[in-house]
């Protein structure tokens, strides 16, 4: 694989403006992931693993409307139910989401807020809601909502809330975390990635990855992984593009 690395970033042809890429190479190859770029958009796509459980982080237009320019994403298959939907986002971006959907049922555009609103847009009018008590530290930055709130207060209720403090202190980006159908998924703002960056956002995914593991095993009915397509098309998989 280093080889192999070595030449596509040693190729004339690559644009000088993904000379960057060199560096997250190197990070990549330190965190034992592998590191493709993407050819018909400025993006890439790393692949890495926490124990058995692999995870795929991509980086490149955002597939969302509450995150301008680019967007990083970093999703996980996990053993739970599911039916489970849980959120976790930055309070600035909760904030703005409640105002787009409610000036679009205002507007009487219902039908297109059903068909066109993300998800976790339509989960934070849907879903019971942590309190500030409930989110103790975490809530003049965090806000959380969940089909099953025991579950996402069990969720919070250890290591998660701590990187979450933490990495709130160093970011201003919209955040969101999120449970649905059996995967996680961070998404977040990021114009222009370097290493530590990405770090910060790995060690997050992967502390939220091992907590949803932890609390999935208090619970009896854990379904099946999913079989369904990934949030990622297979042309993304193979590192020639970006879904959208």
């Amino acid at each position: 694989m280093l080889q192999a690395l070595k030449k596509w970033f040693g190729h004339a042809g690559l644009p000088a403006r993904h000379g960057h890429w060199r560096e997250l190479a190197r990070w990549a190859e330190e965190q034992r992931c592998e590191f493709r770029a993407v050819r018909q958009v400025p993006g890439f796509v790393v692949d890495g693993h926490l124990g058995p459980t692999p995870w795929r982080m991509e980086w490149g237009p955002s597939q969302r409307s509450y995150v301008k320019g680019q967007e990083l994403r970093i999703r996980a298959e996990l053993n739970m139910p599911y039916d489970l939907q849980a959120l976790v986002l930055s309070r600035e971006l909760q904030e703005s989401m409640e105002r787009d959907v409610f000036d679009q049922y205002v507007e009487s555009v219902q039908t297109r807020a059903d068909t066109q609103t993300p998800p976790e847009m339509r989960w934070l009018v849907m879903f019971p809601r942590l309190s500030g008590h409930e989110l103790k530290g975490l809530r003049e930055r965090w806000a959380a909502v969940a089909s099953f709130k025991p579950w996402l207060e069990r969720w919070l209720d250890g290591p998660l809330a701590d990187a979450l403090a933490l990495h709130a202190g160093d970011r201003r980006e919209p955040l969101a975390l999120m449970i649905s159908r059996g995967r996680l998924v961070l998404r977040t703002g990021l114009e222009e990635p370097d290493s530590r960056a990405l770090q910060q956002h790995v060690v997050l995914f992967e502390t939220a990855l091992r907590e949803a593991q932890r609390v999935a095993a208090d619970f009896v009915d854990v379904a099946a992984p999913t079989t369904q397509p990934g949030l990622w098309s297979a042309s993304a998989l193979s590192g020639d593009s970006l879904a959208h």
